[in-house]
């Protein structure tokens, strides 16, 4: 660190920041925000908002920027850490190869719907707004997982009903701007989902025209007949940003930032090419573009994003607290590859391009790398959303095409057990999910009674609860769980 301590990261001090620090050489008072964010965390800011800071770079086109809104109370925080920097931010990429620290300048405004809800909804409503992009958690589109149709009973949705004109959730706000731009003769602007979530867009559309239908027919309607809603996948493991983070900027960087990003070096961006109102040229800085991208989202939500379920939650059990420490651990590694390979693979067709074997290489590599430090309760969070997108569509499939489904069924019960809250030796296993009250209720009046924890017909279909041979396999692993421990019960799964 240099005599003089950390600088302060804002658009003042950008020419004094060590030569370290990569910095990018465009006008960022030259950019129009013509993209809009919903959901800007971590993971937003490491991918979207890095293939944009690129391009600018690379172009120096002014036409794309972003203006990023949160919608939650809880937002203020990312509000007043980003407006405090002029909305930059470090990006801390970590690899094998070293730690490389760049600015990102791509987001050029913040907007907190709890401060000033209507200058949110004028936003997106302005003709200037052409594209509007979302990572608002694989729970945050309102399906009833049991049967795949929107919930028209969540409270935030009642509650934007009866009040149209002052929603506040996503849905809602999505939908009262979108009305606007109908009533002004506008055209609606794109919607983007960058959420985990197989056929992200037509999910997106589906739910939102649901909505719509109980709002106003006439609004769906032109939705339907107007709006794009095209498919995306989106992969680069991002951990929450800790103090330990920012503390690192400091001392390897001399650089003093509120809210600092850090990630690995593998990122991937595939985007189905339905943008009408126009779109950056995002295949110039990496990104794929196709008209499917159905077979490389199955591919990564099936084999990174439920491997990550694997290991995550036998990790909290046995007490890891970071992946790469689960991964440490032969028999979990063992579990994750086999269940790869054995139970997921049968089931993939594979993408133009990619190499499947290199790609899940590539996954126990990355999963394993110390430098990343992605906690357990992180990748464990919103379980509720996170099982049914991303494990038990192979446990379906395989139950159909009689393949092994074993391990699946292992990291199912593995998540049921860590509902009841603490490990085998008493340590607690935070439950972070938006269904929280009620899994730990289920967990409480069922723990090791299978029926019970099926009873969440929310998240069970009853496909799954009329196969004998899922319901059987869960039920002793379950059970295994309680009378054996999870020590014993993984090494019965990997044999």
């Amino acid at each position: 660190m240099s005599d003089r301590g950390p600088i302060k990261l804002n658009a003042r001090n950008l020419e004094h920041l060590s030569p370290r620090v990569q910095v990018s050489t465009y006008d960022r008072r030259g950019v129009t925000g013509s993209l809009v964010h919903i959901g800007v965390g971590a993971f937003f800011r490491a991918h979207q908002a890095a293939y944009l800071d690129d391009l600018l770079e690379q172009s120096g086109s002014s036409e794309w920027g972003y203006c990023g809104i949160g919608l939650l109370p809880h937002d203020a925080g990312v509000r007043d850490a980003l407006q405090s920097q002029d909305c930059l931010y470090t990006l801390l990429e970590r690899s094998a190869d070293g730690d490389r620290a760049r600015v990102i300048g791509s987001v050029l405004d913040y907007l907190h719907a709890p401060q000033d809800p209507e200058a949110v909804l004028e936003k997106l409503a302005s003709p200037h707004t052409r594209i509007v992009s979302l990572t608002i958690t694989e729970g945050g589109y309102y399906v009833n997982k049991g049967t795949g149709e929107f919930n028209d009973k969540d409270p935030d949705i009642l509650h934007d009903l009866e009040h149209p004109q002052a929603p506040r959730c996503s849905f809602g706000v999505l939908l009262e701007s979108l009305d606007r731009r109908r009533r002004q003769g506008l055209e609606p602007f794109t919607l983007m989902s960058c959420d985990n979530l197989q056929h992200n867009g037509d999910l997106t559309r589906k739910m939102l025209l649901a909505f719509a239908e109980c709002r106003d027919p006439a609004l769906a309607r032109w939705l339907a007949e107007h709006c794009a809603f095209p498919n995306s996948m989106v992969d680069r493991i991002t951990p929450a940003t800790t103090d330990e983070h920012r503390a690192l900027l400091r001392e390897a960087f001399d650089l003093e930032d509120a809210w600092p990003v850090v990630t690995e070096s593998f990122t991937q961006w595939i985007i189905e090419d339905n943008f009408p109102g126009g779109r950056p040229a995002w295949e110039t800085v990496g990104a794929q573009m196709t008209s499917d991208v159905l077979p490389y989202e199955k591919m990564k939500l099936r084999l990174l994003n439920a491997s990550h379920q694997a290991l995550c939650f036998i990790g909290m059990l046995l007490g890891y607290e970071f992946a790469h420490e689960a991964m440490q651990d032969a028999r979990i590694r063992k579990l994750v590859k086999s269940m790869m390979d054995e139970e997921v693979t049968p089931l993939l067709a594979t993408p133009a391009g990619i190499d499947l074997e290199s790609y899940k290489a590539s996954l126990i590599t990355r999963f394993s790398n110390p430098n990343i430090r992605d906690q357990l309760s992180r990748i464990g969070s919103d379980g509720s959303a996170k099982i049914p997108g991303f494990v038990l569509p192979s446990v379906v499939e395989g139950l159909r095409q009689g393949t092994p489904v074993k391990r699946l069924c292992f990291t199912v019960a593995a998540w049921l057990r860590s509902l009841a809250g603490t490990d085998d030796s008493g340590r607690t296993i935070s439950i972070v999910d938006p269904m929280a009250d009620g899994l730990r209720e289920h967990a409480r009046s069922g723990w090791r009674d299978t029926d019970v924890m099926l009873g969440m017909r929310d998240i069970f279909n009853e496909e799954l609860l009329s196969n004998t041979e899922f319901t059987n396999q869960l039920k002793r692993t379950l059970a295994s769980f309680y009378d054996e421990g999870a020590e014993k019960t993984l090494a019965d799964c990997t044999g």
